[in-house]
């Protein structure tokens, strides 16, 4: 017994230090943010990933790519939904030309993109693109979400305990967590000396890329004039509303199969509910008629 309390008394100080240890070690608290796509049965507003392509377009796209995406994407169902014609316009003006070829000559030349393109970044290499952003490389946005998370500074025992919460609950929102809270978290506009700007979500505290939205920079979903469709209602433009909408496109960016999945998800849940309450009852009728 004299044993049992002191490892009990061992695990207590052990999770005790553990969350002393995980508060000091850096990094700020990153809030939950509700998404329409969290938990189990989440779905990606089609409405708000419309208004993310627009803040992408407009903040992102002069030093972020989205290589793994294409456009013809954007008018796919699950997705933003764009009208294709309209897609198949946009990726003709897109500024990023694309290098094909070899022609008829065996000489390499440049072309507008087609709906089946990626949507690429702005610059042709890495080095390019280190150049013109101060030695930093603005990386790809297409994965951003899924290669992102948050860290948990609480105890191990809690910690295991937030763990099993969050597989019950479908909990995979984290890099949209992260990204979200990141646009929020920029402290002025101007950088240090050194060129790095202060962000309290990055770890550090401080990153070399300039905040995409400020208050005096936010993307309008409306042009001077423009009326929302009828039947859909259109948020202000606000950095908090600039960095939901784009980090929900960015989400779908790197899942654009969520939708689907999680449908098929609950049919085949369902399917597999009424296969065994049937193979019960067979069962169950088959060994009634032996004697026990």
């Amino acid at each position: 017994m004299q044993s049992a309390r002191a490892f009990g008394l061992a695990l207590s100080a052990i999770a005790l230090s553990a969350g002393t240890v995980w508060a000091a070690s850096g990094g700020a608290h990153i809030e939950r943010h509700h998404w329409s796509f969290t938990g189990l049965g989440g779905q990606y507003d089609k409405a708000q990933l419309q208004r993310g392509f627009k803040v992408y377009q407009e903040s992102c796209s002069a030093c972020h790519g989205l290589s793994r995406l294409s456009f013809r994407n954007l008018f796919e169902a699950g997705g933003p939904e764009f009208d294709e014609a309209a897609v198949k316009s946009l990726a003709t003006e897109w500024p990023n030309q694309i290098v094909d070829g070899p022609n008829d000559d065996g000489e390499m030349f440049e072309r507008p993109p087609l709906a089946s393109d990626p949507i690429r970044g702005p610059f042709a290499n890495e080095k390019a693109a280190r150049a013109a952003n101060n030695g930093a490389l603005p990386p790809d946005l297409s994965l951003i979400i899924k290669a992102r998370t948050v860290e948990n500074h609480s105890s191990w025992p809690l910690h295991v305990v937030q763990m099993g919460k969050d597989v019950l609950s479908g909990y995979q929102e984290a890099g949209a967590d992260y990204v979200y809270a990141l646009l929020n978290s920029y402290k002025g506009s101007e950088p240090d000396t050194n060129g790095m700007y202060v962000n309290a979500a990055f770890p550090g505290g401080k990153i070399a890329m300039t905040p995409p939205l400020t208050v005096d920079n936010t993307v309008a979903y409306l042009e001077d004039g423009q009326s929302a469709p009828e039947g859909m209602t259109v948020p202000p433009s606000t950095v908090a509303q600039n960095a939901e909408d784009v980090t929900a496109f960015l989400a779908w960016a790197s899942d654009p199969s969520l939708n689907t999945r999680k449908q098929i998800g609950w049919q085949v849940m369902i399917y597999l509910l009424i296969t065994t309450v049937l193979l019960y009852l067979g069962k169950k009728q088959i060994w009634a008629r032996l004697k026990h």
